[in-house]
């Protein structure tokens, strides 16, 4: 008796002794919320095969309007984009946020995500409740929930028969062992039989461990995240928390698997292992579940939209807190693009510039170094974070509601043997076949045909930018071809462009965006104040005056004849 007392207080003693180690945890979580609200993360490697799992598996939701492709994503390194708007407490959320910012989806979804994190923005309680919660699905096991409602078929056995027959007969001869106690010895096949296919089932059990883990968790957090009238008031339907309660008491045989690490599961593992493995429990519990999966994938990719939207939004209340030059996208129904003070967020105190684009396009030319490519960027980072955050990083913004396609990062493919300019050719191939649909568009181009010779590659340019520049399309350009300028001005391009001045032998940028072309390069002089031997650089100053003299009005309309 003194013994059953013993176990009874020592049980008593670790539960309190949880619950105190719970409130610590909670305390010095609550305190570094509030000290990091506001800040990037301090995380120095990111995996991304594992954040953007989510959306590899489940990009083709309904009402999309557009999918941002890989080549855009990296053409305007939206990784690091993503690095800094990244801070979402939870693994679902961090998923959730990089799938948004590549899925661009209507005007009334982004305005209720936009009014959604200005909740978390102006109430502190809410949100650190909301963040404490979400804080329990901050283990790397967190990534693998998405697994568990994939497309992807269930191998279904054909044991289940037997299955259910051995552990009806090992129960039988447990109560037959009490009349007949010989029965018993019937029980001693029956559990190496049964012991057989409990570790063979174990394969398969070991493909769910990881997000089935992570589901009864899940439940939790988003139980207590709808507690909220608030939160509640964003949502119509939650029935799919109904319908996941019901499949979690038969995932308790697989947490329990994810468990055995911790020292108190592991004092009664072995006597669970006995009695699952006698009654054939985990083959016939586990082929129960896997109907059970099969038949709410739905409700379980809900539950996942449902938390990893709320931790996004939060993220983006946090990024807001700390970026007072922000604002909401206005959208239009007109060609035109106004952005005033706009700037790229990765850029340290960086030059914002105003742009206003009017039934035009945009030729960007200008020096080496002077900021040409990373205005394109910016305006282009902002519009997607418009249209899938409803932010921006700029004072104003109002553009029609794009979609976005850009050729800026091409190289060579040596794996296929693919040339520069043939890469690049399939690239604007693809701009071509996207400005033939009825979607107003935004293509970003820098550099045309580096890869092919002057005459050709101005000709050319020349005449797919102006076969870009139709309908509502707006393209933004960024060349050194000067050639294009006079050739584009007449096809309704706005010229801009950037330049520098040289003081005490040094090039100084304003990177002030600047109506216009530019009156001179800067090449040649950056090879004199980097010590090129003198006769270079004369004979550099020389060539360029016979190009110049060589490159009048009558060149140019011989190029626009070739177009």
């Amino acid at each position: 008796m003194n013994w059953i007392l013993a176990l009874v207080l020592v049980l008593i003693i670790m539960y309190l002794v949880s619950i105190q180690l719970k409130k610590v945890r909670n305390k010095s979580t609550r305190k570094s919320l509030l000290e990091n609200w506001g800040k990037p993360k301090n995380d120095k490697y990111l995996d991304f095969n594992l954040i953007n799992q989510f959306f590899k598996n489940h990009k083709s939701p309904k009402n999309v309007f557009q999918i941002i492709s890989d080549n855009t994503w990296e053409d305007l390194d939206m990784n690091e984009i993503f690095r800094f708007l990244d801070r979402t407490t939870s693994k679902i959320g961090q998923q959730y946020l990089y799938y948004k910012l590549r899925i661009i989806t209507n005007i009334p979804d982004i305005n209720r995500f936009g009014k959604l994190t200005d909740l978390f923005k102006s109430d502190q309680s809410l949100r650190i409740k909301s963040q404490l919660e979400l804080s329990k699905l901050s283990s790397n096991k967190a990534y693998y929930f998405e697994e568990i409602f994939r497309s992807k078929d269930v191998e279904k056995s054909g044991k289940i028969w037997l299955f259910r027959f051995l552990s009806l007969a090992a129960i039988s001869s447990i109560i037959l062992s009490f009349i007949y106690p010989t029965w018993f010895l019937v029980l001693i096949p029956i559990f190496f039989v049964n012991l057989v296919f409990h570790y063979k089932n174990k394969s398969s059990i070991q493909l769910y461990l990881n997000g089935v883990g992570q589901l009864a968790t899940s439940y939790r957090v988003a139980k207590r995240l709808s507690s909220s009238e608030k939160i509640r008031s964003f949502y119509k339907d939650f029935s799919y928390l109904k319908n996941v309660k019901s499949i979690l008491s038969k995932i308790r045989f697989i947490e329990w698997e994810k468990k055995l690490d911790s020292e108190y599961a592991l004092l009664f593992w072995f006597i669970s292992e006995i009695i699952k493995i006698t009654f054939n429990l985990e083959p016939i519990l586990f082929y129960s579940f896997q109907k059970s999966l099969e038949n709410k994938k739905s409700d379980l990719k809900d539950l996942f939209l449902f938390i990893g939207e709320i931790d996004a939004a939060i993220s983006c209340a946090s990024v807001q807190s700390n970026n007072s030059n922000y604002c909401k996208p206005n959208f239009i129904n007109k060609k035109e693009v106004f952005a005033e003070e706009v700037y790229h967020p990765l850029i340290e105190n960086c030059i914002a510039n105003n742009l206003n684009l009017e039934n035009k396009s945009l030729l960007l030319t200008g020096s080496n170094m002077s900021g040409k490519t990373t205005f394109i960027r910016t305006c282009s980072i902002n519009v997607i974070l418009g249209q899938t955050l409803n932010f921006c990083f700029a004072k104003k913004l109002e553009t029609p509601f794009f979609k976005i396609y850009s050729s800026i990062r091409i190289s060579d493919d040596l794996i296929s043997n693919t040339s520069y300019y043939l890469e690049e050719v399939v690239r604007i191939k693809e701009l071509i076949d996207a400005s033939k649909k009825g979607d107003s568009c935004l293509f970003i181009l820098d550099e045309l045909f580096k890869g092919t010779n002057t005459v050709e590659r101005i000709a050319a340019g020349k005449s797919i930018l102006s076969y870009l520049n139709k309908k509502n399309h707006i393209v933004m350009v960024s060349t050194h071809d000067l050639e294009l300028t006079e050739l584009l001005k007449q096809e309704n391009f706005d010229l801009y462009h950037f330049s520098e001045t040289i003081e005490n032998d040094q090039l100084l940028f304003d990177h002030k965006i600047k109506p216009g072309k530019p009156k001179s390069g800067n090449a040649i002089k950056i090879l004199e104040l980097y010590d090129y031997p003198f006769e270079i650089i004369e004979d550099s100053k020389s060539s360029r005056k016979i190009t110049l003299a060589n490159n009048d009005s009558s060149q140019i309309t011989g190029i626009a004849g070739k177009v």
